[in-house]
């Protein structure tokens, strides 16, 4: 008896000392770090934070900023995966990581991306520059021009390449609004999310690459994003994990070694996974309301998400009364399926703005022809519903 009672309070105990999070545990992340943050992607909400608008270095993390460029230049067709780029001689003298790209070589647009994302090559994101930008130096503003219109305060590139040069720096804050607007351009975890691959595979010249993101094959769910790593910077990273359909993103700067940088990362991680959970409000492609528009080929006309709306919140909580406030635009036919018509704006239970996404419509919507106007109108006389 007094055996089974010993039993019933070690577990009492172990049960009720482990409920919640120990203060100490979060006090104890990125403890190493200058700094860093922890954020669930979709909604934004910034869950840990450390120093994030501090002015650092940032080492090759900058690559994800010309990343977006390329894949903007891939989607609105300026670029080609297909294409093949020759390398210059400004791009092949690059010191740092490199793919060891040879002066008149040409390589496909899919292999530089491979060498950028996976090897942090310097010599192939200078090559994907001069191609985009017709020179490194306007490719790099082109980036801060980026970084102007994502509205980021504490951030100045000097070069494409991350490598320590004065006046090049940016802050987690900021490095967290790069991130989130690389993967919106989901094509490039096809790059990221590679742990292993090969450059000019069955040549003499063939290049085994591994990713430097170690955590992609160690962490549950890591899939990108990018590393860094300068005498100035420290060891940096910002890694994307998804896990039960939420996707978080941990930016990490100005760690002393690799491996407190992988450890101190997945920390963060983890600690976000433990905690927190994404709501479901609405799905994307859920009906929202309806319109008419006078003209229109097809009438009422179905409002939906272009995205799903989540909110962030701690496991456990008790789920929370949401409003909806639909606000369109002044529209003009003719509407394609997809184009933005307004916006939904979601709303707590004490009126405070939680969320904010655009609307569509589910189907093209044209101005009908006369021929069916007068029809609709005949009909809706003949049927007494106009005088």
């Amino acid at each position: 008896m007094i055996k089974k009672l010993l039993i019933f309070i070690f577990i009492f105990i172990f049960i009720f000392s482990n409920i919640g999070i120990n203060p100490k545990a979060e006090d104890s992340l990125l403890s190493n770090a200058k700094s860093g943050l922890l954020l669930e992607t979709s909604t934004g909400t910034i869950i840990y934070e450390k120093n994030i608008h501090d002015r650092v270095p940032v080492a090759s993390m900058t690559k994800m900023m010309g990343m977006i460029l390329i894949m903007e230049a891939l989607e609105d067709g300026k670029l080609r995966l297909d294409e093949k780029v020759k390398v210059s001689k400004n791009a092949s003298d690059m010191g740092g990581s490199q793919i060891w790209l040879s002066e008149g070589e040409e390589m496909l647009v899919s292999d530089l991306l491979k060498g950028i994302m996976m090897a942090s090559a310097n010599d192939g994101i200078v090559c994907m520059a001069e191609r985009i930008g017709g020179t490194e130096e306007k490719f790099v503003e082109m980036m801060n021009n980026k970084a102007k219109e994502l509205g980021l305060k504490n951030t100045n590139f000097v070069n494409p390449t991350g490598l320590d040069e004065e006046n090049h720096y940016s802050s987690a804050y900021d490095m967290s609004i790069i991130a989130r607007e690389l993967i919106k351009h989901e094509k490039i975890f096809e790059f990221t999310n590679v742990y292993e691959d090969y450059l000019r595979k069955g040549t003499s010249n063939e290049y085994w690459l591994v990713n430097t993101n170690k955590l992609i094959k160690t962490y549950q769910g890591a899939d990108g994003l990018k590393t860094g790593m300068t005498d100035n910077a420290g060891y940096c990273m910002a890694v994307t994990a998804k896990r039960n359909g939420m996707r978080l993103l941990a930016i990490v700067l100005g760690e002393s070694d690799g491996k407190v940088r992988n450890k101190e990362t997945a920390e963060l991680l983890d600690y976000g996974f433990n905690l927190y959970e994404l709501e479901m409000i609405k799905k994307k492609g859920d009906i929202l309301g309806s319109i008419s528009i006078d003209k229109a080929n097809i009438n009422p006309i179905e409002i939906v998400s272009n995205h799903d709306v989540t909110v962030l919140k701690k496991k456990g909580e008790d789920k929370k009364n949401y409003k909806s406030d639909l606000r369109l635009n002044n529209l003009k036919l003719p509407i394609n399926k997809g184009d933005e018509v307004g916006t939904l704006i979601v709303l707590d239970d004490l009126g405070n703005q939680i969320d904010k996404v655009s609307v569509t419509i589910n189907q093209d919507i044209k101005k009908d022809n006369l021929l069916n106007i007068f029809l609709k109108v005949l009909f809706n006389v003949i049927n007494g519903n106009l005088i």
